[in-house]
Order: structure tokens, then sequence, then C-alpha cells
């Protein structure tokens, strides 16, 4: 009969497992939050593109707002299409979280209602709100290219002056609504500063014409959805 026990005390299966909880992030062990301040990402810069008919796109977008936010990057997200309805509150519980967290900002140019659904809304407002929301994008896209994107920005800065990541939601649903020219979407994305991370979601439909383009696009696929069974918006997971 062997003993697997070593001179520490420990056998040879306990060995190796602490040394691989030693090698791993934090030891193995959940590190404390570290306070946030201003930093530059090191590889910023990809254009992403979330679409399709799946529950999450602007989630893992804003996701990854956080997530920079939380390394100390300038992170600002503007708002399409989304101006509210009567199945949600009018204040939506990620503006709350953005509120918290130091470096996050958003602002919401939608309309009330959704473009093409008869609820009440007009479409000429959906598309003027639109064509607005672009000119704003592409006065955020300029002033990431006055701003020197490899050193920290002002967590509490004007975003108009820089920001490390630019999430433009619902951008890729008005462009296939026709109220955004998708050639204009191309431009956008190609005229942005190298540093900046463009973040691009929305469409049920697949934006093709970004192909070439986008440094990275995934189909949000949908399975099953609860939508499907009558549920409306819950407080909490869609809003």
């Amino acid at each position: 009969m062997t003993n697997d026990t070593d001179t520490d005390g420990t056998n040879d299966g306990e060995s190796n497992e602490n040394d691989t909880r030693a090698r791993t992030p934090g030891g193995g062990t959940a590190p404390d939050a570290a306070p946030i301040d201003p930093a530059a990402p090191d590889e910023f810069g990809l254009v992403q593109a979330w679409w399709g008919d799946g529950k999450g796109k602007t989630t893992a977008a804003m996701g990854m707002g956080f997530r920079a936010a939380g390394h100390g990057y300038r992170v600002h997200m503007l708002q399409l299409m989304k101006g509210g309805a009567d199945s949600v509150d009018a204040v939506r519980g990620e503006y709350n979280a953005i509120a918290a967290m130091p470096g996050f900002s958003y602002e919401n140019a939608g309309h009330y209602g959704w473009h093409g659904l008869l609820d009440g809304s007009e479409d000429d407002e959906h598309a003027a709100k639109a064509a607005a929301a672009f000119e704003r994008a592409e006065t955020l896209v300029e002033g990431a290219k006055r701003a020197d994107l490899t050193e920290p920005l002002p967590l509490d800065g004007d975003p108009d002056e820089g920001v490390h990541m630019l999430i433009l939601d619902e951008l890729l649903y008005a462009a296939d609504r026709g109220l955004v020219e998708p050639a204009s979407v191309v431009d956008l994305a190609e005229s942005k500063p190298d540093d900046l991370e463009l973040v691009l979601t929305g469409s049920h439909a697949e934006p093709a014409y970004l192909e070439g383009v986008a440094d990275l696009i995934t189909n949000v696929r949908k399975v099953t959805h609860p939508f499907d069974a009558g549920h409306r918006a819950r407080r909490g997971t869609e809003y």
C-alpha cells in the first residue's frame, strides 16, 4: 500500500489543485473590487455589430460598457428607436445603473412607440428622431477624433470631447427600417478614429453591408422567446 501524502502534509491531488488555483487571477479566490480611476485601453479600436431576432443585443453591449467603465475607460451609449411604450417604465433599469457608474453615460433619442407597428406613433416623427440621432452619432465620433484616446479621459467628461467606447444602440434597426441609410452607417464606421471601440446593435435582418467593415458580427438567434407566448416586457429583464 502506497502513501501519496507529501512532506508538506498534502497528497498529490491536493497539491496539483492548489498549484492550479495559484496560477489563476486572484489565486482562485474572488478578488476585492479596486477603485475606478481614469485609464486608457491598450487594444480598443474595433467595430462590433450585434444583430438577430434573439434577446440580448443591447444587454451584451451594455455589459461590455460596464466592463470597460470598470477599468476606468470612458463609455457613452446613444440609443435610437427606444422612446418608450406603455409596456415599459419611463426610467429603464439601465439608466439608473449607468448613472451610478463612473465613466459611463447615456442619452436617448427615441420616439414613443416603434416605427411601423401602428401603435399610435407617427412614422414621420420616428424618421426625424432617427435622422437627428444619427447626426448626434456623427458628432460623437468627431469628438473622439479630436481626443487622444490613448490617454485616460475624465470619467465625468463631456462625451463630445471623446470616449473610448461608443455604443450606438438600435442603429442597425434604424438602418433596417430605412430611417438611416446603411451606406451612412458604413461611412460612420470607416471614419471613426483608430482607437475608438464602436459597438452597433439592432435589426432582425442581417446587416450584410457591414461585412468587411465590422471586426465582430454576432447573430443573437432566437430559439424560444417569452414574447411568442404573450409575455410582455418585464421589469429587470427587458427594461
